[in-house]
């Protein structure tokens, strides 16, 4: 079956008469080059952009001009301060301010800074689709959101009542996860109602289908171990402690940059997600905004203030180095999750994921 917009528009959002809504994405410029795949995303915007016009009338909506702006060149950081509505320039402020519904369809992700500005206004919702493809509307963005919201539903209270979690890895490589700061424990399950708006649930990623919480980022946090990343052909293990990233094993060029990185600014080697995926219809197709969602575990370093946390823009050393980057181990990708169990305060265990498999 063709994927409906006007059934997904409806089913995450439930548009109210009057509602505003304000289709954005970003612009290569400078240094920042353009490619083939962010080029389709703007074809791709640019259309369900027509579509949403064309159901103004009939939903009762307003559908702004199509808003664009300069590429940022990282993910997380934070947007420009004007952009272009149409053809005329705008303060982001202003525009956000007068939307009920944001679709943001960037190159670079701008989860982070949309989702602190809707948390503080009383009536918007922002759906965030950093890195979305036409294919998507085959897979995770055609899933079942009922079943989705269930899903999520049942996940979330292991979650809620865990002191801690243990990973382990295919490659062997364990890490233990300290969930036990209080941290809220967000469902991404696509309901973006209007009672949401000026809540910590008025954004989520499109598609979406995930629970997850940041991890303690105190100094006395419990978060140690190894965590495997492949870099290419390159086996990079990041060592951590007490929640942050204290060292980068393996050997390759890739490797010793990302060593560098996180040791040129140690925001960057923050832990900053403990995640679960549980949309069945996600596949893992190297893009992390679908990869992140399918059934399996993935974690997150960087900027966490957006997700509840402590660590933001201000924490980096530079805007331009402010990052908040998945690492997905879902079946289909170069190393999965072994096992992974919740660790209870009585010491108690849940296992969750077995072999790759979700067992919820």
């Amino acid at each position: 079956m063709a994927f409906d917009l006007e059934k997904f528009f409806i089913d995450i959002f439930n548009p109210a008469r009057g509602e505003v809504v304000t289709v954005m994405y970003d612009m290569p410029h400078g240094t920042i080059a353009d490619n083939e795949a962010w080029k389709k995303r703007r074809e791709m915007a640019l259309e369900w952009h027509s579509k949403l016009a064309g159901l103004a009338s009939k939903l009762g909506i307003k559908v702004n001009p199509v808003v664009t702006y300069k590429a940022t060149g990282s993910g997380g950081a934070e947007l420009p301060k004007n952009v272009m509505l149409g053809d005329s320039e705008t303060a982001l402020d202003s525009l956000l301010d007068t939307s009920t519904i944001v679709i943001s369809m960037p190159e670079f992700s701008a989860t982070a800074p949309l989702y602190s500005v809707a948390k503080k206004l009383k009536n918007l919702r922002v759906g965030s689709m950093p890195g979305v493809d036409k294919a998507m509307e085959e897979t995770a963005l055609a899933a079942d959101y009922k079943v989705i919201i269930k899903r999520c539903a049942d996940l979330a209270p292991y979650f809620e009542r865990a002191k801690g979690a243990e990973v382990e890895f295919s490659s062997g490589h364990r890490c233990y996860f300290d969930i036990s700061a209080g941290n809220r424990v967000h469902r991404s399950d696509g309901f973006l109602h209007p009672e949401v708006a000026g809540t910590e649930r008025s954004g989520c990623n499109l598609p979406t289908g995930e629970v997850y919480v940041v991890p303690n980022e105190k100094a006395n946090s419990r978060t140690a171990g190894e965590l495997p990343v492949m870099m290419g052909s390159e086996l990079a293990v990041c060592v951590v402690k007490a929640n942050r990233i204290v060292d980068v094993k393996g050997k390759g060029s890739m490797v010793e940059e990302e060593r560098r990185k996180f040791e040129g600014d140690p925001a960057r080697a923050n832990i900053a997600e403990f995640a679960i995926g549980c949309n069945e219809k996600a596949r893992v197709r190297g893009v992390v905004l679908e990869d992140e969602k399918a059934l399996g575990f993935h974690w997150a370093f960087g900027r966490s203030d957006h997700l509840g946390g402590t660590v933001g823009i201000k924490d980096f050393r530079s805007p331009s180095g402010v990052i908040h980057h998945d690492t997905v181990y879902a079946k289909g990708t170069p190393l999965t999750c072994k096992r992974l169990d919740m660790v209870f305060p009585d010491d108690t265990r849940k296992t969750l994921i077995k072999d790759g498999d979700l067992l919820v």
